[in-house]
């Protein structure tokens, strides 16, 4: 059977260009960046090279890029680092975030409140997963040590309104930290038209390798490192870096910034007509997320009475992957926590369905995709009743 791949929000395949620059760090250039002899001096080139690079892409200072393994690590030394400083700093014990934000940040908070003193205000979404400037407003005070908000939602797509959020917090002088590892392979994230203190990124969602990601530290953010050792990555995050990786990565972003509006432009048809046709076709069926503002390869839906994992099972025996919201989130019974801030009831919260295209997207495969669906959401809700 042929298998359609409808999960780009998941994982993205590593682009050939992005591989031939790898392969030589590897084997050839092999060396320790922090090793003072020729092979050492090589893979250090490599790896400041790679940040030059990415510094361009973002509008920054090579000094303010830092490699981490990952965008959920990128976003631990964001919320750690940034809250434990802020507190040092001037005794601010307050993070704002929300329940829609990846478990990277949603978790990192509620361990630094039950292990570390601090208190999370929930900022409340509207409808469409969209965390506005007022709620932001209202919750800041003088104890807020950092705001953490996504720039564009991995489960419904949304996109946030980060640059006027980050007006409000700069006003106010409070940080302000997004998680940009959706939006970086088809928004913008030139850092200061963002406006934002801190972002973070992941080298797998946009073509390049997992195992590395990058997080953007405003020059003079005070943030104290969560990976102690070495004095690598200027001493914010300790271990030998990844040189390949690196190299994938800084070559990765490099491709999603130049061809960005043309991979935008390929994939907004077919997600319009992905999502015209479910609503259409499918009773009791919503989009969810914001149904303009949100990323231009992504639709979400919940059904109303069918249990995603299973709807998930049968889209993969009939050659389709596709996801019910976060590649993160395990097996549960319950809505996840986007659903249930959405204000979704359980009957619907629970039918969720995410499908992300990408690279290899074509009409061909959406045809095949809405000729299937219907009868499975169908056989989904008999089994579910």
């Amino acid at each position: 059977m042929h298998k359609i791949y409808l999960d780009y929000a998941a994982t993205t395949p590593v682009d050939q260009r992005v591989l031939d620059v790898m392969l030589p760090f590897f084997k050839q250039a092999f060396g320790n960046p922090s090793s003072i002899h020729h092979y050492g001096q090589q893979a250090e080139a490599a790896v400041e090279n790679a940040r030059e690079t990415v510094a361009g892409v973002l509008g920054c200072g090579a000094d303010e890029i830092i490699f981490t393994s990952c965008g959920s690590e990128s976003d631990n030394l964001a919320l750690r680092g940034a809250a434990l400083a802020m507190r040092q700093k001037k005794g601010a014990t307050w993070i704002l975030t929300s329940h829609g934000e990846h478990h990277a940040v949603s978790k990192t908070a509620e361990q630094l409140e039950k292990f570390h003193g601090f208190q999370v205000e929930w900022l409340a979404m509207d409808e469409h997963g969209m965390v506005t400037p007022d709620v932001v407003e209202q919750a800041l005070c003088d104890d807020s040590a950092l705001v953490s908000v996504m720039y564009a939602n991995n489960e419904i797509g949304t996109i946030n309104p980060i640059r006027e959020i980050a007006a409000i917090c700069r006003r106010k002088g409070v940080l302000l930290h997004t998680d940009a590892v959706q939006a970086a392979a088809y928004l913008p994230v030139n850092v200061n038209e963002l406006g934002v203190d801190l972002l973070s990124l992941g080298g797998h969602k946009f073509y390049g390798p997992k195992g590395v990601g990058a997080l953007y530290v405003r020059k003079g953010t005070p943030l104290i490192p969560s990976q102690t050792g070495g004095g690598q990555e200027f001493g914010l995050r300790a271990g030998t870096q990844n040189v390949p990786y690196i190299v994938g990565f800084a070559e990765a972003l490099h491709l999603a910034y130049i061809e960005r509006e043309a991979r935008a432009a390929a994939l907004r048809p077919l997600r319009d007509h992905l999502i015209g046709a479910v609503l259409e076709n499918i009773p009791a069926a919503r989009l969810t997320g914001h149904p303009s503002m949100r990323l231009p390869q992504h639709a979400s839906f919940v059904f109303q009475g069918v249990d995603g994992n299973l709807l998930l099972a049968l889209l993969d025996a009939a050659g389709f992957a596709c996801s019910s919201g976060s590649a993160c989130k395990t097996g549960s019974p319950e809505p996840s926590e986007v659903m249930t801030a959405l204000g979704l009831e359980r009957e619907w919260g629970l039918g969720s369905l995410r499908i992300t295209l990408g690279s290899g997207s074509t009409p061909a495969h959406i045809d095949d995709f809405l000729h299937t669906l219907p009868n499975l959401v169908t056989q989904a809700r008999s089994l579910h009743a």
